[in-house]
């Protein structure tokens, strides 16, 4: 698929404009501005979508367990599924991809590690929790290398991923409900205040709302990286591992520091690795079935083993007594501060 944009030639290099064939012409400054504008917008679009649609599935019983297991896990992931399915289907797979594998890195080692940083004592880690989703989360990244070792990840291979998601999501949902558990996660009571009182038709609008604002916000994002990307002459998978990561991966950073500043840091470890799985065998999986990824191979043999490896070095440090603390923290912040710099060196 042809890229949806073409440079105009008469612009000089420092006044750059991208002309998109929606007929927009984007520059430099406004591509920086119009990105920031619309992961805001996203964010708070995403919050509305997911309010709505735990309203709605309230007002119709769901299970209250059921709702938090996958619509609240689903909340702070929703950025990344908008930005990496709307890149598939611009014919940007590397975006995609690398929105997907970016976030598990910014996840693992910014937000983890800021959480770490700022939690008033160590963070204590569940060693079920390790057991099961930590062990998945390495058995799925090394299912998603495999897949994608000749530089395409298919449709077949994203409805592997996309099964492999719902087997996790009915594991996790067999396993709480025999153990008793209420599911009385913090989001959710979060989110049932915020939409306390309100009406079906009240609901089923910030619903809509929500998804037209993270459709648009998200076609936005993409666009604006590939102006930024073409100005500066780096590779839509630079931009999709780094600039994109980060920016749909401020719901993770933002509610693992706020519930690690409360002393809630096993929210923390939960949210991050459920995230993580989400990553991985929803979005992932999801771009991939819209339509198939085909990218570099030297982008495959760079994105997967870092993720990898940020992913090992974060289980092990869990792991070490089953806490997580601040020095600990600091190293896995520092980690992310080595990677940067070797994916624009490696990526470009």
């Amino acid at each position: 698929m042809h890229p949806p944009f073409r440079f105009d030639p008469g612009f000089p290099s420092d006044r750059l404009e991208v002309k998109l064939d929606s007929g927009i012409a984007l520059s430099l400054p406004v591509a920086f501005a119009v990105l920031v504008v619309c992961f805001i917008i996203l964010t708070k679009c995403a919050d509305w979508f997911v309010d709505g649609a735990v309203g709605i599935a309230e007002h119709f019983n769901v299970p209250k367990m059921l709702i938090g297991i996958v619509l609240v896990s689903l909340s702070t992931t929703a950025p990344e599924l908008a930005v990496s399915i709307n890149s598939a289907i611009q014919g940007f797979p590397e975006i995609a991809l690398g929105n997907a594998i970016g976030s598990v890195i910014v996840d693992d080692t910014v937000a983890m590690g800021l959480a770490a940083v700022v939690a008033t004592s160590p963070i204590l880690i569940d060693k079920h929790l390790l057991k099961t989703t930590g062990i998945f989360l390495v058995v799925v990244d090394l299912a998603l290398y495999g897949m994608a070792w000749n530089g395409t990840v298919g449709r077949v291979e994203g409805g592997i991923l996309l099964v492999l998601f719902v087997a996790y999501t009915v594991y996790t949902y067999v396993t709480r409900s025999r153990a008793g558990e209420d599911a009385d996660f913090e989001e959710l009571a979060d989110i049932e205040e915020a939409i306390a009182g309100k009406s079906l038709k009240a609901r089923m609008l910030w619903f809509a709302i929500g998804l037209v604002g993270v459709l648009l916000a998200s076609h936005g994002i993409v666009d604006s990286a590939i102006v930024i990307a073409s100005a500066f002459g780096i590779s839509e998978a630079v931009i999709g591992m780094t600039i994109i990561a980060i920016g749909t991966s401020l719901p993770e950073i933002a509610t693992g520091v706020t519930a690690a500043r409360k002393g809630h840091g096993e929210i923390v470890v939960g949210n991050i690795l459920g995230a993580d799985v989400l990553n991985v065998c929803w979005i992932a999986g999801a771009s991939a079935v819209v339509n198939p990824l085909v990218v570099t191979q030297e982008f495959i043999h760079f994105s997967i083993p870092s993720m990898l490896f940020v992913v090992v070095a974060m289980l092990v440090l869990m792991r070490t007594q089953h806490k997580l603390t601040r020095i600990e923290g600091v190293g896995l912040i520092a980690l992310y501060a080595i990677y940067l710099p070797l994916a624009a060196r490696y990526l470009l």
